[in-house]
């Protein structure tokens, strides 16, 4: 049977933080699609699971998610003994899953599981392996993080050396061999969608709408969205670190610069030099060689320890984890 004749098998990750409010409705969204349906481009499919990952969040999200578990036999919860962050718990929840193809959305209600069927569409078209979901709208947060949002994502496509990488969002849609890859590869630090630029060659967009938030807070303050960008640096390589050895030379070429300058004012013209050239001169000079030095022992250091660090990205109970507000009910 040809592959557009028989029925995709997909699996839905979402990672839990805040999900006490959202989850049961993105839960009935989802329903529908668990019976045998089509794409817009008339190809079958079915959501087989929705695959609930409770980060330990500080609501009673894991109270909702046995809810569901209980009511409906498509969803299936993963349980983090602690909370590890979003990018680990979606990697958790890929790791356990069995579709052909795996699709990652938030809880938040911005991302519609109606989109799914187009972006299954382009993946088989265009015959991809990572699609990733394009918001023809800006998301309904502040225009300051929006902002920086997309601040980030262009200095990560420079980083990478790749335009698309900076077109990265949390709604994706990644064939099955590809994020179970991932999963069990991706180490720790690693972001997850500079991982995926790692593993997949084909990766392509699909044009939806964002809807608006759920009333629900948001787990991200300035401060995390600070150490989850520095995060995404850090994954990039060694090009960061480059940075700095290019600064370092910079800084000896400044320095020779100076030299030269100073030699001519004292030889060659009748202008004085005043006597805080040299000191100048030297300050910038060895500061250049130490930063060139640390640039390049730093990137040793770097591919070193992305090979040798075995800190998990995460570790999944086999029983369900609380939540401080739920050890209080209890």
């Amino acid at each position: 049977m040809s592959a557009s004749a028989s029925v995709i098998r997909l699996s839905l990750v979402i990672p839990v933080y805040r999900g006490e409010k959202t989850l049961p409705l993105l839960a009935r969204e989802v329903l529908p699609w668990t019976q045998q349906s089509l794409t817009p481009g008339g190809r079958p499919f079915v959501v087989s699971e929705l695959i609930l990952v409770h980060d330990c969040g500080p609501d009673n999200s894991d109270h909702v998610i046995e809810a569901l578990a209980a009511e409906h036999d498509f969803v299936r919860p993963v349980w983090l003994t602690r909370n590890s962050g979003q990018h680990p718990a979606t990697l958790a929840g890929m790791a356990s899953a069995m579709g052909d193809w795996v699709v990652t959305l938030d809880e938040d209600g911005q991302q519609n599981p109606a989109d799914i069927g187009a972006m299954l569409d382009v993946a088989l078209s265009q015959h991809l392996q990572v699609v990733y979901a394009r918001p023809s709208n800006p998301p309904p947060h502040g225009w300051l993080r929006n902002v920086l949002s997309r601040t980030a994502k262009r200095i990560t496509s420079q980083l990478l050396g790749n335009p698309e990488a900076g077109r990265f969002n949390s709604f994706r849609l990644v064939r099955g061999d590809i994020a179970r890859t991932l999963a069990a590869y991706c180490g720790s630090g690693v972001y997850l969608d500079v991982g995926l630029f790692w593993v997949a060659g084909r990766v392509g967009h699909c044009l939806i709408e964002l809807r608006e938030e759920m009333d629900r807070p948001s787990g991200y303050s300035y401060l995390k969205l600070i150490g989850h960008f520095w995060n995404l640096i850090l994954s990039t390589g060694t090009r960061p670190l480059r940075v700095i050895t290019l600064m370092g030379a910079l800084s000896v070429a400044m320095a020779l610069l100076l030299v030269i300058y100073a030699l001519h004012g004292r030889y060659f013209s009748d202008q004085a030099v005043p006597g805080w050239a040299s000191l100048l001169m030297a300050l910038a000079f060895f500061n250049g060689a130490v930063l060139m030095a640390m640039g390049i022992i730093a990137e040793y250091l770097a591919v070193t320890m992305s090979i040798v660090m075995g800190k998990p990205l995460y570790v999944v109970s086999p029983q369900p984890t609380r939540s401080a507000r739920s050890d209080k009910r209890a």
